[in-house]
């Protein structure tokens, strides 16, 4: 299925159905007093999160959503039926903006709890409503109000606990692969992972994280290069995020220069980004079989890069260094987990 990350709709809500002028007329009561009744409320506009959905792609085919109109007021004081409402389901960690003001309307992230996004109409006053001991005959009846009309912009943000940064060719899609029931796209050319990728690390029976690979990232991707900038927004809501290097690059770049591209484009895009914890993974170690060669290697990343926080390094392709990587992940995301409860 096609994955798509933003739309544009257009939901109303349903007006409120009108009062009724109605008086009573049954034999033998001629002047029978008003009994006109009021109009039903305007169904509403609710969102809705669904475990069942991960993307936008159904809103690119139907833009227009509307609620039911509520049924004008009847004779005999009847009541018009309320307007039913409508509850559109999305993926869980969609935003849902006003177009016009830009407000944010609601984070949809809870499965099961339906978020107001357009109220319905209330209801029309019936002439009954109006009788008075100065008016026994009213005429007077009032309209339904009309319902909430807004023009959307929905946001989806994919809900993980961990992101994976990187060049394309980095190993990203592998290692997820590795560590999860993920089925990401591999093969050696750039740019094979075209859209987020979710993958849940399980590390026991009832612990688990969920690891998303977004698109690599080049040089000038928070300007719009490359296909990252569009998913970068993804990244918001980990907990920790991944910088996988390629320490063994077969066109022989440098990754220490590698690295910096990445961090200055965080920076540019969302400085806020680089304020959660980082860690350093050191990818593909398999390709420099020599020891020796291979600590020095490293050593001279970390000293390039004046890395500070942890740095794991692994075989995403033969799965060496990844058990450690997920059981150190999973440590902390707990305690993250614990502080936040």
């Amino acid at each position: 299925m096609k994955f798509v990350d933003e739309a544009i709709i257009k939901v109303e809500a349903g007006h409120g159905g009108n009062g009724c002028l109605s008086f009573r007329r049954e034999k033998f009561i001629p002047k029978g007093g008003p009994d006109g009744g009021d109009g039903g409320d305007g169904g509403s506009v609710y969102f809705e999160a669904s475990t069942d959905l991960n993307t936008l792609v159904d809103f690119r085919y139907k833009r227009h959503y509307k609620a039911g109109n509520g049924q004008s007021g009847m004779g005999g004081n009847c009541t018009g039926k309320k307007g039913d409402d409508l509850t559109i389901k999305v993926p869980v960690g969609t935003l849902i903006y006003d177009v016009d003001t830009g407000e944010l309307l609601g984070d949809i992230k809870e499965p099961g709890v339906p978020v107001l996004i357009a109220q319905g109409g209330f209801h029309g006053l019936g002439n009954t409503r109006y009788k008075s001991s100065v008016n026994r005959s009213p005429r007077q009846t009032s309209p339904g109000s009309p319902g909430e009309s807004r023009h959307l912009r929905l946001e989806l943000r994919v809900l993980a606990d961990v992101g994976l940064l990187g060049l394309p060719n980095a190993g990203k899609s592998t290692l997820i692969r590795a560590v999860s029931s993920s089925k990401a796209k591999v093969a050696d050319y750039p740019f094979t992972t075209l859209h987020p990728s979710l993958g849940v690390v399980s590390i026991s029976s009832h612990k688990s994280f969920v690891m998303a690979d977004i698109p690599g990232l080049i040089e000038g991707a928070s300007t719009g290069a490359g296909l990252g900038h569009r998913f970068l927004k993804h990244l918001s809501r980990t907990c920790i995020l991944l910088h996988v290097i390629d320490i063994a690059p077969l066109d022989e770049s440098d990754p220490v220069a590698s690295a910096k591209a990445i961090i200055h484009e965080l920076a540019e895009y969302n400085p806020e980004l680089l304020q959660k914890p980082r860690w350093l993974v050191l990818n593909k170690i398999d390709m420099i079989p020599d020891e020796i060669i291979r600590n020095e290697k490293i050593k001279t990343i970390i000293d390039g890069l004046n890395w500070k926080d942890k740095v794991f390094t692994i075989s995403a392709i033969s799965g060496e260094g990844t058990q450690q990587l997920c059981y150190s992940l999973m440590q902390l995301i707990d305690e993250m987990r614990e502080s936040e409860a």
